[in-house]
């Protein structure tokens, strides 16, 4: 029998109605405003009027550092929020909205795999309800009205050369990432060097994510500083009066989308930025309202435990006082193998010296999250056909040694019936002692924080910041922004910010580039390495498989 593609098994789900979902979630319908039959946005009124219900427990999970092998996270998040209601539990997943960069570029779909599975799939992976088009849309009106105040006369005295606030589109278009912009004559605008970056690095994104409600959400939009004047003096969107049309752009935009999994379950899809260029976490709202509706809540953060979930308690937590009960943290045999030096088309193969040799990836992963985030953690091991009864037993051996256990997550293949022994693991972790702490504290210096880092989290030989990036660490000083958590951009593919430095690299150093103040969203963000805020489409792009028939059926989504 040929196995079904993701799409296929999405389609071939019979979903409920969006109705019957929420008030599985126990949510009333007062409260949901309906896209369709199997959509809904939940108004934020919800969190108000239930603010004195108990949190449930918090489950984060994260991943080691990816590989092209693939490690599952979104489908092992799905699966085991399916796998704790298999146990008996009242469970709700929240995670990211996918972005249609990856999703045409080089990722395919973003909502799980196999029978692990958020739907309905197409829309989530497409236009959803829109809250990616109205956060290009509030970031692009303050790019017009910045150049159009320059144009007006410029009042702000705003140096054109100082601008650093970019135009964003939700696509992958390297073609953008530097242009030249207003020509054609005075009328058509400033002449000047301008770019693009992917709309899930806006600072917008960041923004909406972490806005608690409206008037939060035009706080920062407004502190958000988008040039410096001709003596210096940061230009903010207040400067411009821009922030209360912004967040009438997106006042539905920051209503937490509800959908379900292919078994029936809750699942809040909502934000999405990257997490190696931005802070990698779902919306702080469709946190919070999640653990007022479940006993158990599973959480997602971006690529692996050295940038998402860093990001996640450094920070998410520390903004909004969330506290994880327990960490699962994904990996594959395949891409242990790859990380021990095993090309990605020998990776079916029994491998133990390779798998001994990529471990250590995983078990720095372990480290940081049990002795740097002070977290119960499992390994959640993504099961794959070709993975052998040895290779398993050793990635247990080697993680037992760490006082870790190991759970086999079947979820891709059988759904939530998969992910019970996961599911039984995380619940006793929600029970043990939690000695949850930040990788830093505030009031130390800008160029401290980032050592703090890069040594604990990177386990690299300290940091380096080149002239510029000095001179803007003691601007940002000056300015008052030198108590900010810091963001990290830097590669996903490897600790350190050298992609090519697989497993768990050392006598490395990190250096930072360029640092900018995010001051809306409320952090400083470290460009390293060769990291762009705006990808590229790959020689194969997934959109070359994505098409449509004459009925509106969509194939080639992953």
């Amino acid at each position: 029998m040929a196995i079904m593609s993701d799409i296929e098994i999405a389609q071939a789900c019979e979903k409920e109605k969006i109705t019957a979902i929420a008030a599985r979630a126990g949510i009333p319908e007062d409260y949901l405003e309906l896209y369709g039959n199997y959509k809904a946005k939940i108004d934020y009124r919800y969190l108000k009027d239930h603010a004195d219900r108990p949190d449930g427990k918090l489950i984060l999970v994260t991943a080691i550092t990816p590989t092209p092998a693939g490690e599952g996270k979104t489908t092992t998040s799905v699966g085991l929020t399916d796998g704790l209601r298999k146990i008996g539990k009242n469970a709700m997943v929240a995670l990211r909205e996918p972005s249609l960069g990856p999703v045409f570029g080089v990722k395919g779909g973003a909502a799980g795999g196999g029978y692990a599975q958020v739907v309905p799939m197409e829309d989530i992976n497409l236009h959803f309800t829109g809250d990616f088009h109205a956060i290009g849309a509030a970031n692009n009106l303050l790019a017009a009205m910045l150049d159009n105040h320059i144009q007006q006369g410029n009042a702000l005295g705003i140096d054109p050369k100082q601008i650093t606030w970019k135009r964003a589109v939700d696509m992958n278009d390297r073609q953008l990432r530097h242009i030249v912009d207003g020509l054609g004559g005075k009328v058509q605008g400033v002449p000047r060097e301008d770019g693009f970056e992917i709309t899930v690095a806006s600072e917008v994104m960041a923004v909406l994510c972490l806005a608690s409600d409206i008037p939060d959400l035009k706080a920062r939009l407004g502190k958000m500083i988008v040039a410096y004047t001709y003596d210096g003096k940061p230009v903010t969107a207040h400067d411009l009066k821009a922030e209360g049309a912004m967040a009438a752009l997106l006042k539905d935009a920051l209503k937490p989308n509800l959908v379900q999994t292919l078994e029936g379950t809750p699942a809040f899809i909502h934000g999405g930025p990257f997490a190696n260029i931005a802070h990698g976490c779902n919306s702080v709202t469709a946190t919070r309202m999640a653990l007022k509706c479940a006993d158990y809540v599973v959480t997602e953060a971006g690529f692996a435990a050295d940038l998402g979930a860093e990001k996640f308690v450094d920070i998410k937590c520390r903004m909004v006082g969330l506290k994880p009960s327990a960490v699962v943290i994904v990996a594959t045999v395949r891409a242990l193998k790859y990380h021990g030096g095993v090309a990605k088309a020998d990776l079916n193969h029994e491998n133990l010296e390779a798998l001994e040799k990529g471990l250590p990836n995983l078990l720095q992963h372990v480290d940081n999250v049990k002795n740097v985030y002070g977290l119960p953690c499992v390994v959640a091991i993504n099961a794959f056909p070709t993975d052998t009864a040895a290779e398993l037993a050793l990635v247990e051996k080697k993680c037992s040694e760490l006082g870790v256990n190991v759970a086999l997550s079947e979820v891709w293949a059988k759904g939530g019936e998969g992910g019970k022994a996961l599911a039984k693991e995380v619940v006793r972790l929600c029970e043990q002692p939690n000695h949850f702490g930040f990788t830093y504290p505030l009031d130390i210096s800008i160029e401290e924080k980032l050592d703090a880092i890069c040594k604990r989290v990177y386990h690299a030989d300290g940091v380096t910041l080149t002239a510029n990036a000095k001179k803007q660490a003691q601007q940002l000083t000056d300015l008052g922004f030198g108590s900010l958590p810091i963001c990290m951009a830097k590669t996903q593919y490897s600790f350190s910010d050298d992609p090519s430095l697989l497993g768990a690299p050392k006598g490395f150093t990190v250096t930072v580039r360029n640092l900018k103040v995010s001051a809306g969203a409320g952090f400083i963000v470290a460009l390293t390495g060769d990291i762009m805020t705006m990808p590229g489409l790959p020689k194969v792009p997934s959109a070359e498989k994505i098409d449509v028939d004459e009925n509106g059926v969509i194939s080639g989504l992953f």
